[in-house]
């Protein structure tokens, strides 16, 4: 993960500009914009591949730099000393603030849910997103387990059997917490708490599970194991992380703040706080990713619960990384981590849309299947729901606690469900270990039986 760093600014880069090169004021002006003619807010490391030969890399970076602390606004102060952290809203930026208005809210969820008729079917469907953030921002962290067998370790609330298994496990807890937790302020005690039910159990001695780093040798390292961060000293650390907490619950909405942040913005830095401070020993960007959703649940943004932005973190971690480091190695400047996670949230939000668009289709041809199959007078909404899962493959196994949990039934009622489908001859059961295990029938069988 190298990059290129920027040179030091010109202090006066029109008084050098006009002196050294008068005759060259146009092609040197272009660079006195924040963004690019494609609107792109590019780092250093990225601009200089684009300054045409013969140009002062030196002057043409002031300049842009220049353009870009005029229009900036500070957001936070980090590290110690402290430093002002500012951003600028670039059009990316702004365009993942309106998809995230416009497709996220608690609102906008129910309204998506009017549209869909068998609502018990959609329900099973999204309450299988849920888990996709807490799989895939392990994953990020070198969990090795598969999504299936992850999928199937939290649906059938098996014990986990290594430390990846209780990695995925400990993610899954966090992120419920996190959600359960969306009406309490921040606090340095839910900090604690968000890693201590994330990590626990997985390697205390490694993970030191609810408590705050006590040395410096915390560092964060690249593939080939080069410190790529350091994080501030230990010393103080509590009060600087008191600091992003009173920062993170001062109501920027209010009409006496001189300052509106969107709640996007705030759960984005809140991110990066995290990764920057890297308050403990290990398991810091799980929290710090758990935080941010925890922030967007918090402001009514439940439609999160369903978007998980680890599965394409995950895809360009080294992407992941320089974002951190261009913000660090550029004065702090925060427009770098928000426009990454900005594009990384549009396509996530895509991703989401196209599978509740998806459901939707799948639910009327399944719901045409029943008609023509006979099957929609012998079965009951929930019966239906599983069946339509086991169908397009949102499962392949099912027990009567998984089915319990995503209904939101009892468990008889779950078990009955599931029960009634073999009596049916739809689904067939084993016993697995201690539990039954239930799967769909050949579909041609299913059809044929019907």
């Amino acid at each position: 993960m190298n990059i290129k760093t920027p040179p030091a600014v010109v202090v006066n880069p029109f008084a050098a500009l006009t002196q050294n090169y008068p005759n060259q004021l146009e092609d040197y002006l272009e660079f006195y914009s924040p963004v690019d003619k494609k609107g792109r807010y590019l780092p250093y490391d990225e601009l200089r591949h684009r300054i045409a030969s013969g140009l002062d890399h030196q002057l043409v970076w002031s300049l842009t730099r220049l353009a870009r602390t005029k229009q900036q606004t500070t957001l936070i102060e980090l590290g110690e000393p402290a430093i002002s952290c500012g951003y600028l809203s670039t059009p990316l930026i702004q365009q993942a603030i309106s998809a995230v208005d416009r497709n996220t809210t608690t609102a906008s969820l129910e309204w998506i849910s009017s549209k869909i008729d068998e609502k018990s079917q959609f329900e099973y469907l999204l309450n299988n997103l849920i888990e996709d953030e807490s799989i895939s921002s392990s994953q990020l962290e070198g969990a090795a387990t598969t999504t299936q067998v992850a999928k199937e370790l939290i649906k059938r609330n098996r014990k986990p059997r290594s430390e990846d298994e209780r990695m995925i496990v400990g993610n899954y807890k966090m992120m419920l917490h996190a959600w359960e937790m969306r009406d309490q302020p921040l606090s340095l005690d839910l900090i604690t708490e968000l890693h201590k039910i994330g990590v626990e159990g997985i390697d205390d001695d490694a993970y030191a599970p609810g408590y705050f780093r006590q040395s410096n040798t915390v560092h964060v390292v690249n593939a080939q194991g080069a410190i790529v961060h350091t994080p501030p000293s230990c010393e103080n650390l509590v009060s600087r992380l008191q600091h992003i907490v009173d920062w993170a619950n001062f109501n920027h909405d209010a009409v006496e703040s001189t300052v509106y942040v969107h709640p996007l913005i705030k759960a984005i830095v809140l991110h990066f706080c995290m990764g920057y401070e890297h308050p403990f020993k290990d398991g810091n960007g799980r929290v710090a990713r758990a935080l941010f959703y925890w922030f967007m649940f918090k402001n009514d943004f439940s439609t999160f619960r369903y978007i998980a932005i680890s599965v394409l973190l995950k895809k360009a971690p080294v992407q992941y990384g320089k974002s951190y480091l261009y913000t660090e190695t550029d004065k702090m400047d925060l427009t770098y981590f928000i426009e990454y996670q900005a594009g990384i949230i549009i396509r996530a939000i895509e991703k989401f849309k196209d599978a509740y668009k998806s459901t939707a289709v799948d639910i009327d041809q399944f719901n045409l299947w029943l008609v023509e199959s006979g099957l929609h007078i012998k079965l009951t909404d929930n019966q239906k729901a599983v069946l339509q899962a086991a169908k397009v493959g949102t499962a392949t196994e099912f027990t009567v606690r998984n089915v319990e949990k995503l209904l939101n039934c009892s468990y008889n009622t779950a078990a009955v469900v599931l029960n009634d489908l073999v009596d049916f001859q739809l689904f067939t059961k084993a016993k697995k270990g201690r539990e039954w295990v239930y799967s769909l029938e050949n579909t041609l069988s299913v059809i044929n039986k019907a």
